[in-house]
């Protein structure tokens, strides 16, 4: 658990988590919008 306490105290720990939530969140908006525009005729 000392990373977890590394990470929340320290400022570059909490920008790498906003980081990662941003990546991961933009990772699966474009994997629902190539799936959902695949799937569309034209």
């Amino acid at each position: 658990m000392d990373v977890f306490s590394e990470l929340f105290n320290d400022w570059t720990g909490i920008l790498t988590l906003a980081v990662l939530t941003f990546m991961l969140g933009m990772g699966v908006f474009y994997l629902f919008y190539f799936l959902r525009k695949s799937g569309e005729d034209g």
